[in-house]
């Protein structure tokens, strides 16, 4: 007799694995709160639809903070992998030119959802709206709209705690909490911070984008671009050091990191340019052999004292290491993800919870943090995937 599985929650993790479980040995079911499916996927297609990033595996498992965590369920089921199974269901990818990967131009996010939820239908899986985890009974079956489920059993995928609007507000982490289960407090990630800048470069400056450069923070380094907000600073040059800036937010109430505005020259390069300029007038020299913006220049100006801008060593440390203080993070809602959740440790290597048998948690609502760029998608794909094999393998 097959057995029962039940998915509660209808995301990336829990298509992937209901598209992998053995139609012939299970009847897996999703149980989605929600009308309809991916609500968070489709938002997410919205600004650039990343399916996954087409880096080495061995580096793509480098971006992820813990680096450990997800190595085996990542080799398991790599970006390749992801995209030969999306191909498979009649979704084609290309890598774009940040080695991001991509459905072929003109293809929806809506589209790629449709194609797997037609997969999903041709493997028997069968998903049920307007269905609501609450909690769990005295025989620590789940309660989804009030009846407790009958199911061998259950895997969790309940998301993170950003982007309200799409039903993932991580309510559920309360109940869990009180079920003994460790948990985190959810924190934003890969969001906007919060920078005091003077009112004068901010009302000439807002939105401006800082193009071409590399900023560090806890020797970390991450290379890209940055906008210049009214509240901070947004951007992939900033999201990608969302957990080193964390950790000195949360030990120092600030955290410090350092903008490289040339991070294509070395500093002896930069000097040298300086000195050996045609032009007299300092500002010229940055905008013609430098090609700094009038943004980087008008930071370098006020931070600077004039005799320290006239300075080409002052000046050429300051162009290869500006400083900025950072107070906080954007609230979780503004956030593109969150950290926070199931803590790991809380989970076997399979994603079974350690105090309740049968039960498993997996994607977004573990705690485990990824930049933009794909990454996100790519280990709540290889997640489902994996512990997909396990219950293949299992029975």
């Amino acid at each position: 007799m097959k057995k029962q599985i039940a998915i509660i929650g209808g995301g990336p993790s829990a298509f992937l694995l209901a598209a992998f479980l053995d139609p012939n040995k299970f009847t897996v079911t999703i149980y989605e709160k929600n009308k309809t499916s991916g609500r968070k996927f489709l938002v997410a297609g919205k600004g650039g639809f990343n399916i996954t990033h087409s880096d080495a595996i061995e580096k793509l498992i480098t971006r992820y903070t813990p680096i450990d965590f997800l190595e085996n369920v990542l080799l398991n089921f790599t970006n390749i992998d992801f995209r030969n199974w999306l191909e498979h269901i009649g979704i084609t990818t290309y890598i774009g030119s940040s080695k991001r990967v991509y459905p072929i131009e003109g293809t929806k996010p809506i589209e790629v959802l449709n194609a797997i939820l037609k997969y999903l239908k041709e493997n028997q899986v069968i998903i049920k709206y307007d269905h609501t985890f609450s909690d769990w009974d005295v025989n620590d079956k789940p309660i989804i709209n009030n009846k407790s489920l009958v199911t061998d059993y259950t895997i969790f995928s309940l998301g993170g705690s950003s982007w309200s609007v799409t039903g993932s507000n991580g309510n559920w982490l309360d109940t869990f909490s009180k079920k003994g289960i460790k948990t985190k407090e959810f924190e934003a990630s890969n969001c906007a911070y919060q920078i005091d800048w003077q009112l004068d470069f901010i009302t000439k400056h807002e939105g401006t984008p800082l193009k071409n450069i590399a900023i560090s923070c806890n020797n970390v380094t991450q290379k890209g671009e940055a906008v210049i907000t009214k509240f901070g600073l947004e951007g992939n040059a900033i999201y990608g050091l969302s957990p080193q800036i964390r950790a000195q937010l949360n030990t120092n109430s600030v955290a410090l990191v350092y903008v490289d505005f040339k991070p294509s020259l070395t500093l002896k390069t930069i000097q040298s340019k300086l000195n050996a300029s045609k032009y007299r007038n300092t500002t010229e020299i940055l905008k013609k052999e430098l090609k700094l913006s009038s943004s980087q220049i008008d930071l370098l100006k006020l931070h600077l004292s004039k005799a320290h801008y006239l300075n080409v060593e002052s000046l050429s440390k300051h162009i290869k290491n500006f400083p900025l203080k950072i107070k906080k993070t954007a609230s979780i809602d503004e956030a593109i993800s969150t950290v926070g959740g199931i803590d790991l440790n809380a989970v076997t290597q399979n994603f079974e919870l350690k105090n309740m048998n049968n039960q498993f948690c997996i994607g977004e609502m573990l705690d485990w943090d990824a930049p933009t760029g794909g990454y996100l998608l790519q280990a709540c794909a290889s997640n489902g995937v994996y512990v997909a094999k396990y219950f293949n393998e299992k029975h």
